[in-house]
């Protein structure tokens, strides 16, 4: 009787606190939440790349967003633009 109890006490343990055990798996259900909400958000910003690709191709080029990108990136301006310097 008292080998039945132990190695009942023995299995409910390792089914709670064990390696595979519930813990566990509660761990593993919240790490997987955090990463769909990473993967969510990766996926909104790769969509928005994947839009400046194609709005960069070589077929249609759009000129609004070459003129920003050289603004933004390269620091290019029309001759007639103002520039306001701000601290």
């Amino acid at each position: 009787m008292l080998a039945c109890l132990t190695s009942t006490a023995y299995f409910v343990y390792h089914a709670r606190y064990g390696r595979h055990g519930f813990e566990a798996r509660n761990r593993l259900m919240e790490r997987s939440a955090l990463l769909d909400f990473e993967i969510k958000g990766l996926e909104s910003v790769r969509a928005k790349l994947r839009l400046d690709v194609a709005l960069l191709s070589p077929e249609v080029p759009n000129s609004d967003l070459i003129e920003e990108i050289a603004r933004d990136v390269l620091g290019y301006v029309r001759s007639n633009d103002k520039i306001v310097a701000s601290r």
